[in-house]
């Protein structure tokens, strides 16, 4: 499901990961940290927590309390980072049962819904912004049997693995099992089976929350294609922050700006942006701008025609 171009970037920067390991103590502790933040904030962020990054991060490592904010944003902050601790203690287990899904979700509302949390719902519910009307909540305790049932049938390929995480995601938030906090319990389960798999954890941005939602909607009628991208294209990103950390940096390798790139190739800066945010140039995102390396854009230029296959080097 994952698109041939995209799979391919992955399982080639998954080998270059792979290449590097074991990571070096104090980069992988670097990575640790810059991930925990990322995956915290864009994660509550999505469900309308109003915390900066910067604010995040003083939460998370400093305790300080940010004034102007309710006390429910703070808490959703510092439960986040204890469920991804509980998270990293089930990358060893054989198999992840329903009590660790539930406490997974009961970390996430610690202390936010002392009746709710970690209990499925027992009530309807409705998606503020969408047509989609989750199961009855007398039909609930049977379909997260059956959805631990799907977790058992966890695959062993990479590729497989991103699509099975992604399915897994799908599933929960269709199910709907808690009244608060699905999805953020799915974004923590779908990184438990990434990384069980040796990817790094994906984050799902809080730019592409309306891409988020629309694809989910359209998987409930059957199209997956474009939400198993969507979490594909988040590993990608993370797998490619854990190279820019790791690699040495080349002439090919290191990151330039679109407007140099563009003079390599034929393009406009305008349309290498509107190539990278469609996800058919391999770029990253700096703050609002996108950046991409020699490399890539050899990579594509090669794909689209012949004449430009040759290293940009000879030109």
């Amino acid at each position: 499901m994952i698109p041939a171009v995209l799979a391919g970037r992955i399982l080639e920067k998954r080998r270059r990961l792979d290449a590097l390991r074991p990571i070096p103590p104090a980069s992988l502790e670097k990575l640790r940290e810059r991930f925990e933040l990322e995956w915290t904030y864009h994660s509550n962020a999505i469900e309308g927590n109003s915390l900066t990054l910067r604010e995040t991060m003083l939460v998370l490592r400093d305790g300080i309390t940010v004034g102007g904010k309710s006390m429910r944003e703070h808490l959703e902050v510092t439960n986040h980072k204890a469920a991804i601790d509980f998270v990293n203690g089930l990358l060893k287990k054989k198999s992840i049962s329903e009590a660790d899904v539930l406490e997974i979700h009961a970390l996430v509302l610690d202390r936010i819904d002392p009746h709710g949390a970690g209990f499925y719902r027992r009530e309807r519910v409705r998606i503020t912004g969408s047509e989609f009307t989750p199961p009855s909540p007398e039909k609930v305790p049977h379909l997260m049997t059956e959805f631990v049932k799907f977790l058992k049938a966890e695959p062993r390929g990479l590729l497989e693995s991103v699509e099975f995480a992604a399915l897994a995601h799908f599933k929960l938030v269709d199910i709907h099992p808690f009244v608060d906090g699905n999805g953020r319990t799915a974004r923590l389960l779908t990184n438990l089976f990434l990384m069980r798999h040796g990817f790094p954890p994906a984050v799902i941005l809080k730019g592409d929350r309306p891409r988020y939602y629309s694809s989910l909607d359209a998987a409930r009628t059957g199209t997956f294609g474009s939400f198993v991208e969507l979490v594909a294209r988040s590993v990608e990103r993370s797998l490619d922050l854990y190279l820019e950390v790791l690699e040495k940096p080349s002439e090919k390798t290191g990151l330039i700006s679109l407007s140099d790139a563009a003079k390599l190739t034929p393009y406009s800066q305008e349309y290498l942006s509107l190539l990278a945010r469609k996800g058919r140039l391999n770029a990253l995102k700096r703050g609002r701008a996108w950046v991409t390396t020699r490399k890539n854009i050899e990579e594509y230029l090669a794909s689209v025609s012949k004449d430009f296959a040759k290293p940009l080097a000879a030109r």
